[in-house]
């Protein structure tokens, strides 16, 4: 069957990952969504399945038992995860960023001993930075570490973590004084390690409870209370020797997360145009299918063109990054104009489908719920807005 939003210049490893997980979305994925959305319950045989294939290392390694794939590989999986349910490429997306971390910044010893975990998905990650009142304001972080001799002491609450209670190891952001003139220069990245669940999973570390949302259900998103709680300076990310350097190195994984969610708004998008099509082929009005009126056609045509446009930026940010260069820029314009992009799309189907969108019974109810969290995860439309001036102001000044 003819699929939108094709990639040239892929190699033919590339080509068979992204076939089995195609393959694996259709049979695995689709067929469960809906019910295990609708009872907000987690996938756990999907995992198991995800697991089998290596996706938990698919970024990872080889030297650490991953299999060593780009950034593009990545978010062409991430793409495939989230046409069948969004809620699994978000499991995978957190864990992604603290791999990447590790990789990038970790110390040796930090590596070594939680990589190989991590690529066989027997540790997974979180991914910790706003609180409960700032989100996208990093500046007015209040959890703090307080160094004590060889140890931190962490106090604070963080807010919105997705796989908070069945991560085994979260990347979290709190600010550490250490004389620097700016503000990004006295916070640290700190590699908390705890018991998967809820409760007090590690000694002042407690994950309360799951927080109800309107959609992106199954997984779970959760608070973080830290309370006295005490590690050795060998938890910051990179070790001791990168106190400060935190701030830097979240803005980095954060690059990342938004190709990440660029690829799950295509993903959406591709479902949502698959559903349309679909219904618009079976519904008939006036005596015939409705994709024969006009209306209906030329809406298809614009759903289409808004999937290839955003795939296409997607695709160009994570070949940059892959290339080892700069791609702010490229990452927000792909993430605004894949989120927002995704949110017109759904709700075009929505509209295609009629009063029948509107039940529960359809897939695309569930769609219409999960893709408003696109125009905000990651940084709202706003934050990519005053990342991609900012960036070509530096490029365009007089």
């Amino acid at each position: 069957m003819a699929r939108l939003a094709q990639t040239p210049g892929l190699t033919d490893v590339q080509r068979s990952i992204l076939e089995t997980v195609r393959e694996f979305a259709d049979r695995e994925i689709i067929p469960h969504a809906q019910r295990l959305e609708h009872a907000d319950e987690y996938p756990t045989d999907i995992l198991d399945g995800m697991r089998e294939m290596g996706l938990f290392g698919l970024t990872i390694a080889e030297e650490y038992g991953g299999l060593g794939e780009s950034l593009l590989t990545y978010a062409l999986v991430v793409e495939e995860l989230s046409r069948g349910w969004m809620s699994i490429s978000g499991i995978v997306n957190t864990h992604f960023i603290v791999a990447y971390l590790i990789s990038q910044y970790g110390s040796a010893e930090q590596r070594s001993r939680l990589l190989p975990r991590m690529a066989t998905g027997e540790v997974r990650g979180a991914f910790s930075m706003s609180e409960p009142e700032c989100g996208s304001d990093v500046a007015a972080i209040r959890s703090r570490a307080v160094r004590d001799g060889d140890t931190f002491v962490i106090d604070g609450q963080k807010m919105w973590l997705t796989n908070g209670a069945y991560s085994s190891v979260v990347a979290t952001l709190v600010r550490t004084e250490t004389g620097a003139d700016s503000v990004y220069g006295n916070m640290s990245t700190f590699l908390l390690e705890k018991e998967p669940g809820f409760g007090e999973t590690a000694p002042g570390l407690t994950i309360p409870g799951r927080i109800d949302k309107m959609g992106y259900k199954g997984v779970e998103t959760t608070e973080m209370v830290l309370d006295g709680v005490t590690v050795p300076a060998s938890a910051v990310l990179g070790g001791p020797d990168q106190v400060g350097r935190g701030f830097y190195q979240m803005m980095d994984g954060i690059e990342v997360g938004r190709v990440n969610v660029a690829a799950r708004a295509c993903g959406i998008s591709i479902r949502a145009f698959e559903l349309a099509v679909a219904y618009a082929q079976q519904r008939r009005t006036f005596g015939q299918p409705i994709v024969k009126h006009q209306a209906v056609a030329f809406t298809l045509a614009e759903m289409g063109t808004k999937i290839e446009a955003a795939h296409a930026l997607m695709v160009n940010a994570a070949r940059l990054k892959d290339a080892g260069q700069r791609n702010d820029v490229e990452a927000g314009m792909a993430k605004l104009l894949a989120s927002e992009y995704c949110a017109e799309v759904v709700q075009a189907a929505f509209r295609i489908h009629g009063g029948y969108g509107y039940s529960k019974e359809y897939e695309i109810e569930r769609l219409m719920r999960e893709a408003p969290f696109l125009l905000i995860g990651e940084g709202t439309s706003e934050i990519q807005k005053t990342i991609i001036s900012r960036g070509l102001l530096r490029e365009y000044r007089l």
